[in-house]
């Protein structure tokens, strides 16, 4: 038996890295690898999704093959540490130096993801004799433990603990490629959430905010960035707050420049709240200065919530920029004049393969079928188009008037682009965090994994990898040739009433637009 153990090790131990590798990808597969600019579900809901949990023994399996020889844990910690999340609080901050002090673990970090929980705002200084009273009505919800997150945020944020960590893990990542900030919401919070929602009385007393939170960790996370010299070219936040953004205008505008040049990926999805328009008109000097000084940008998506279309003109947020390398274009839950999109899709026909305009509402006095003929004729690079819940903003307007009628606060990136509508609950726990640092052998300084889980269920909107493996119009998909996509070839036999877009009709209009079969294409 020994002797057959030593055979299978040995050659085992004489496969190719390459080889390696691809055991390794099918223990634990990387979703980073499958990124590509110019797919379809580049900026679909799966791309804001959490990625399924992995089997209970993955981590597991990883570490156990780093613990066989030196080879076979370099080659393990491409997989273990190409991904690291770190939450902000004490443990996760302890965790993000424990892998920066270590080279040949941080040189493998591809994506950062920061989770950051809703902040307990100050001046609140009857917070710690409230909380206690709230016991008994808050069920199993930990009291003393929340007093603890409290007291452990401001002394993070006063001892300036997030920006030290960050700013010297970021400089050990350097093969660092894309950086995200994401929302966190543990049950304990989210049960004090919805008391304080339900009780007027305690929410003068005790209030969580995630504008302060998302302000404060974006301005920490960019300082850190550009202290650090980061690589990192692509940065996304699938519930950015408009206050949040104008912590950038914080930083001298040569700072916000030189992060800017950088980027290749700008993937953002506002939250909604009061008076959106006028948040969003206020960044418009800070777009400007970020979008005119990103010159290498490939792809761009900038949304808002579904119910809360923002109004402003198209060019007030993007300034008549022109983005040479641009390969996908995603606006969702904007007010627009049709010229305002074939405008911007004019400056990038040269390029442009995909465009998405989900929750795009048009004004009095334009038609859908101009613009999807302007698509047609002259976007000759377009391989897909997205048109899912396009509409009017006339008819938007009468639904939300109506006494009773409901417009459903989407997730970010809006519903699944299947056919049938998803279940998936953005909100839903998820316990989970990547490059986990479980069983690592000869790195055993490094805490365990399960012991920083700091009882955070993951991120409410955990994601935006945008991962552009696409079943929907692929590039790589051959044109039907039995004759029918050049079926509708006048745009005045499209349907368009000017007034509401039915979900098959907007079908048949995506693959009008793209010359594909109304019978035999996928989508």
């Amino acid at each position: 038996m020994a002797s057959q153990n030593q055979d299978s090790t040995s050659s085992l131990l004489r496969l190719s890295n390459e080889l390696l590798r691809e055991i390794l990808d099918h223990i634990e597969s990387d979703p980073d690898k499958l990124v590509n600019l110019d797919r379809r579900n580049y900026l679909s809901q799966e791309s804001f999704k959490p990625p399924p949990l992995p089997a209970p023994n993955q981590a597991q399996d990883i570490a156990s093959f780093r613990l066989t020889c030196k080879r076979f844990s370099e080659l393990g910690a491409i997989h273990q540490f190409s991904r690291v999340t770190t939450r902000f609080s004490k443990k996760g901050f302890l965790r993000l130096q424990n892998i920066g002090r270590c080279p040949h673990l941080a040189k493998h970090v591809k994506k950062f993801s920061y989770m950051v929980p809703y902040f307990y705002v100050d001046g609140r200084e009857r917070v710690q004799q409230i909380l206690p009273a709230l016991q008994s009505s808050l069920g199993t919800v930990d009291v003393r433990h929340l007093l603890k997150k409290i007291n452990e945020q401001k002394e993070i944020v006063t001892s300036k603990e997030d920006e030290k960590a960050l700013t010297k893990a970021l400089a050990a990542f350097t093969s660092l490629q894309h950086a995200q900030l994401l929302r966190v919401l543990d049950q304990e919070t989210a049960a004090l959430q919805a008391y304080i929602r339900q009780h007027e009385d305690v929410a003068s007393l005790v209030e969580l905010n995630w504008t302060q939170a998302c302000s404060h960790s974006a301005k920490v996370l960019g300082a850190a960035l550009l202290a650090a010299r980061s690589p990192c070219t692509r940065f996304s936040s699938p519930m950015l707050s408009p206050q949040s953004a104008m912590a950038l205008a914080a930083h001298p505008p040569n700072a916000t420049q030189v992060l800017a040049e950088r980027l290749t990926c700008l993937e953002l999805h506002f939250d909604g709240g009061p008076d959106l328009d006028n948040k969003m008109r206020e960044l418009s000097s800070l777009t400007k200065l970020i979008f005119t000084s990103a010159k290498n940008m490939q792809a761009v998506h900038i949304g808002f919530p579904s119910h809360r279309p923002l109004s402003l003109r198209l060019e007030e947020v993007f300034h008549d920029v022109r983005w040479d390398k641009l390969l996908a274009f995603g606006i969702q839950a904007w007010k627009l004049d049709a010229d305002e999109i074939i405008a911007l899709a004019r400056r990038h026909r040269d390029r442009l393969k995909g465009l998405r305009l989900r929750d795009v509402l048009l004004k009095d006095g334009s038609k859908w079928k101009d613009v999807l003929a302007f698509l047609r004729e002259d976007m000759y690079r377009l391989d897909w188009v997205s048109l899912r819940r396009i509409g009017y903003a006339k008819q938007f307007d009468e639904q939300w008037a109506v006494a009773g009628a409901e417009v459903p606060d989407d997730p970010p990136g809006g519903a699944s682009e299947s056919d049938d509508e998803s279940d998936w609950d953005p909100h839903a726990n998820a316990d989970q965090d990547d490059g986990s640092l479980d069983s690592l052998g000869d790195d055993s300084s490094i805490e365990s994994d399960n012991e920083l889980s700091d009882d955070d269920n993951g991120p409410e909107e955990e994601g935006m990898d945008f991962p552009m493996i696409s079943p929907d119009t692929p590039s790589s998909v051959p044109w039907c040739n039995c004759g029918r996509n050049t079926f509708l070839e006048s745009p005045e036999a499209l349907g368009d009433n000017g007034f509401i877009v039915s979900n098959p009709q907007r079908k048949i209009w995506e693959k009008w637009v793209v010359r594909r079969c109304p019978e035999h294409s996928e989508r």
